[in-house]
């Protein structure tokens, strides 16, 4: 209970500190103006995102040898973006979702699932944004990005290829690594993931210019992805004050206020959550269906 009043504090405390720092008037004045067409779009982006993962997971699934249906992918996937979003930590929701499937295979290897899944979501993502800052690296006349900025990248690259070492051993963390390096390699994987990744970022663009901000193409894969990067930092709730800090942090760099970049994450932040409202219309049958499978379960061992 004292994690989870600490990770709202946090949370709030951001957002009080960034509304103090920024000009909260305008932040009001764009919220209050939001573009309803953008912020559908990106709604829309949030849906098809939703139902784009299920489906990477059900296929890293089948990898660790878990038979996942993939209209139980999608319920568990929903259940678990809305449990994450009101959680501390942006994890619960999936713990969730390992233990309601490892009646389809031992736990361990439902966890490695949701984890190698997750990882291999945030490898591409990683991956688009070094590209991003190689490309403001190489291309001359874009943005003066500020020194700290990239440590993010060059942290990251340090990251993946201990990973790749790590994979080569013959221990847990290294089969785990292995299964991370195998489903970046599996074309179907790595195509859903990279058009996942792209979607999250144009779901961004599109609380951005809801917002009433025209973001030019050089932040599109640097600004977004750093910003998207930031809610994984695990002391909030739902990514808030994180997302809108890093927004505010970066917006100036390519001729944005910091002011709209609050608004922006604030936007995010709502579409966001009204994005995995469906989960609502699963959460009735949730306990059944548990009681079900408890019950084959106890039945199978006796």
């Amino acid at each position: 209970m004292i994690r989870i009043f600490l990770k709202l504090a946090v949370s709030l405390s951001i957002l009080a500190l960034l509304f103090w720092l920024t000009d909260a008037q305008t932040v009001m004045t764009r919220l209050r103006g939001l573009d309803l067409r953008w912020f559908g779009l990106g709604l829309i982006s949030l849906t098809m995102i939703t139902f784009l993962m299920a489906l990477r997971w059900q296929m890293v699934a089948q990898r660790v040898g878990i038979a996942l249906y993939y209209g139980q992918a999608v319920r568990e996937y929903y259940i678990a973006q809305l449990v994450n979003m009101v959680l501390p930590g942006g994890v619960a929701g999936d713990v969730g979702r390992a233990l309601r499937i490892r009646r389809d295979g031992d736990l361990t290897r439902a966890a490695q699932s949701v984890a190698a899944e997750r990882l291999v979501g945030q490898c591409l993502l990683f991956g688009i944004m070094g590209a991003g800052f190689a490309a403001a690296l190489l291309i001359a006349g874009g943005p003066e990005w500020p020194v700290w900025a990239w440590l993010g990248p060059l942290v990251l690259s340090i990251i993946g290829a201990a990973v790749v070492m790590v994979s080569r051993g013959d221990h847990a963390t290294a089969r785990f690594c292995a299964l991370i390096v195998q489903c970046l390699k599996d074309w179907r994987i790595l195509g859903v993931s990279i058009l996942i990744a792209l979607l999250l970022i144009g779901s961004l663009y599109c609380a951005t210019r809801a917002t009433g901000t025209v973001m030019p193409a050089a932040g599109w894969f640097t600004v977004l992805p750093l910003v998207l990067s930031s809610m994984v930092i695990p002391l909030s709730i739902g990514g808030w004050g994180w997302r809108e800090g890093a927004a505010a942090a970066v917006f100036p760099v390519i001729g944005a206020s910091a002011s709209a970049g609050v608004a922006m994450g604030i936007a995010y932040g709502a579409m966001l959550t009204i994005a995995a409202l469906p989960a609502i219309a699963f959460l009735p049958g949730l306990r059944e269906r548990q009681t079900d499978d408890d019950t084959t379960f106890t039945k199978s061992k006796i």
